[in-house]
């Protein structure tokens, strides 16, 4: 089975579904909204993709096998709709193509739906947390991460957890991990520190960026942006994404092989190969060790 589930034909789909190893579907969940004025539109996308990319050698050493599915690029992006290019769509419609997207994947007879989301606008939040129970309540197992949890959020960088993280220091580094020639950095570089709080914008009633305080949609401080610090938070969100699956397998009777600890998703330095599959950067092969002989496919 190929790591991206869109490049299987059917018979291998079928081959690895009627295995006996538990096949889980990795659902990227993304926007295309603004990110300020040197970041690309598909922002979450990326870093949702890569997430998922930097969790399928973990999954492969525990004995589970995983695919990635095409990612959701349009989800509820009200915040930015004042923007250019923003395309925001109805949370009744993004749910609805969740559980129904779920419902097929159910059918078919994989184990797991995962979410590997990135995109934090409180409407998509609420959305993908009532679109979680109402899947989990048809018996198919789902695993999200959300890091909007406190639990979760603690994990990542002092800028997420401040609120002021909307292309910021935090998403820039990981898209500069990730994709850097997306990144505008002569724009990034010219960007002031906009230290002001997404999460206490929105507490106090604030309906758009502009209201936030963020009328050139980014808030945090991009300036200090980094490959190296983007890579750490890939294999943090991933280690996340892995506990979430690990857990709603053995929910289910499933039980991993393999148990990985923090230190062995260490990445030297910030040296990356491409990969094509995703049009992504990936740790070399010698610099993340779950990485070797990693071929993009499970058998």
């Amino acid at each position: 089975m190929k790591a991206e589930f869109a490049a299987n034909a059917w018979p291998g789909m079928r081959d690895a579904l009627n295995s006996g190893t538990p096949v889980v579907g990795i659902l990227p969940c993304g926007a295309t909204e603004a990110h300020g004025p040197h970041l690309p539109l598909n922002t979450d996308v990326i870093i949702s993709e890569t997430m998922a990319a930097y969790a399928l050698p973990l999954l492969a050493a525990r004995g589970i096998a995983a695919t990635v599915l095409p990612p959701l690029a349009y989800m509820p992006a009200n915040y930015a709709e004042a923007f250019s290019g923003t395309v925001s769509i109805r949370t009744a419609t993004a749910k609805a193509l969740l559980l129904d997207i779920a419902a097929s994947l159910k059918a078919q007879g994989l184990a797991c739906v995962a979410l590997a989301n990135s995109h934090f606008d409180p409407a998509n939040v609420a959305m993908l947390r009532e679109a979680v129970d109402e899947i989990r309540a048809t018996g198919f197992p789902v695993a999200f991460p959300d890091f909007t949890r406190r639990k979760l959020a603690q994990t990542l960088t002092a800028e997420f957890q401040s609120g002021a993280c909307h292309a910021g220091q935090y998403e820039t580094s990981l898209v500069m991990a990730a994709r850097p020639d997306l990144v505008d950095d002569a724009a990034r570089l010219s960007l002031q520190d906009n230290p002001a709080s997404l999460t206490e914008a929105f507490a106090k009633g604030a309906r758009t960026f502009e209201q936030a305080g963020g009328p050139n949609a980014y808030f945090g401080f991009p300036r200090h942006a980094s490959a190296e610090e983007g890579i750490e938070s890939y294999r943090t969100m991933a280690a996340a994404l892995v506990a979430a699956v690990e857990e709603a397998l053995a929910a289910r009777g499933w039980t991993t092989t393999v148990s990985i600890g923090k230190s062995q998703l260490r990445v030297g330095g910030a040296r990356l190969r491409r990969d094509a599959r995703y049009g992504i950067n990936l740790p070399d092969s010698g610099d993340c060790r779950l990485c070797e002989g990693n071929s993009g496919e499970i058998d």
